[in-house]
C-alpha cells in the first residue's frame, strides 16, 4: 500500500492514493494507520478516489474529478475537513492528478463541492458560510462553559474562555462533554481567547480544539472557520478576514456574505510504502 503523509499547521493525515476505489479501508485499518506508535500517526485518513468511482462522490462527478474519502483517526466518517482539503490539493497538485491552473480546483467532499486556490504560500479553499444556529454548554474538568453551536459542513461548538482563564491551562486530554439531543453525531469543541490586533486582519484569535474522533488535534480548518465566524459576530460584522491562531501556527479565515475561505499552509513530508497486515491495534 503506498501512502504520502501531510500536515496543515500541524493537523496532519495518512493519504492513501486509491483511484479505481480498490483499498478495502475498514475503522481498524484506519485507526491502525494512525497509531501513533504502531502506524504511521496522523489525525486522519485521506483517501484520494476519482468521484466516479465512489459511491458517496458519483452525484459530485460532474462537478469535480476528485473525491476526498475522509476518516478520523479512530475509523469513523467525517463530512469535512478544512485542513484535510488544503493537503488533499497539495496531494493532486504533486502527484499530478491536477494541474495548478488560475481557476479554483474543484474537490469532491461529503460535504458538498469545494474549491482551491493555490498560491506560491498557501492553499486555500472555499466552504460554505459558517451558520450559526444555537447556544450549548461543553463541561470540561468540572467548568462549565457556553458556546455557540456552528455548522460548517460539520458540527462545531465555540467556546470564548472567560478572563482570568488561558488557553494552556486547558486539559484536553479527555473530551469535553456536550449535550447529545443538541449533538447527536458528536461535535467539535473549539475554545478561544482574544489575540493582539493582526495587520491586513479585522480581528485575532486564539484557539485549541477537541476534535471528535480524533482528540485534540495542533489545528482544524473547520473549526477555524467556525471560531472566526462567531468573532466576527460578537464585533458586530457579517463579514471580514480573521486571523486564526491554533497550536500548529497561523491560519487565515476570509467570511464573505455566501462562502468561507480558509488559507494556510499545507506540506507534504514523506512518501513510501506499508505492510497493512502489520498493523495493530492496542
Amino acid at each position: 500500500m503506498q501512502f504520502t503523509k501531510g500536515h496543515g499547521t500541524g493537523n496532519d493525515f495518512v493519504i492513501l492514493p486509491d483511484p479505481d476505489d480498490r483499498l478495502e479501508l475498514t475503522p481498524g485499518l484506519v485507526a491502525a494507520l494512525c497509531d501513533r506508535r504502531r502506524g504511521i500517526g496522523g489525525d486522519g485518513v485521506l483517501r484520494v478516489v476519482r468521484a466516479a468511482k465512489h459511491p458517496e462522490g458519483a452525484d459530485l462527478a460532474g462537478e469535480a474529478e476528485w473525491f476526498m474519502d475522509y476518516w478520523n483517526a479512530d475509523g469513523s466518517f467525517a463530512e469535512m475537513c478544512g485542513n484535510g482539503a488544503r493537503v488533499f490539493v497539495r496531494y493532486l497538485l504533486a502527484a499530478g492528478l491536477a494541474e495548478p491552473a488560475g481557476e479554483a480546483l474543484p474537490v469532491a467532499t461529503r460535504a458538498g463541492v469545494v474549491r482551491a486556490l493555490v498560491t506560491a504560500d498557501a492553499i486555500a479553499v472555499e466552504m460554505r458560510r459558517p451558520r450559526l444556529y444555537d447556544t450549548a454548554n461543553a463541561s470540561l474538568g468540572g467548568l462549565t462553559l457556553p458556546g455557540t453551536a456552528v455548522d460548517v459542513g460539520n458540527p462545531h461548538l465555540v467556546c470564548a474562555l472567560p478572563a482570568g482563564l488561558e488557553l494552556p491551562a486547558l486539559d484536553l486530554t479527555r473530551a469535553p462533554e456536550v449535550d447529545p439531543t443538541v449533538f447527536p453525531a458528536g461535535v467539535n469543541v473549539e475554545f478561544t481567547a482574544p489575540g493582539e490586533p493582526v495587520d491586513g486582519a479585522d480581528g485575532h484569535v486564539l484557539m485549541r480544539v477537541y476534535e471528535r474522533g480524533s482528540a485534540e488535534t495542533l489545528s482544524c480548518g473547520t473549526g477555524a472557520c467556525a471560531v472566526a465566524a462567531v468573532a466576527l459576530r460578537d464585533a458586530g460584522r457579517e463579514t471580514g478576514v480573521m486571523a486564526v491562531d491554533v497550536p500548529g501556527g497561523r491560519l487565515s479565515v476570509t467570511v464573505t456574505e455566501d462562502s468561507c475561505w480558509l488559507a494556510g499552509p499545507a506540506t507534504l513530508v514523506a512518501t513510501g510504502t506499508l505492510n497493512p497486515t502489520t498493523l495493530t491495534t492496542p
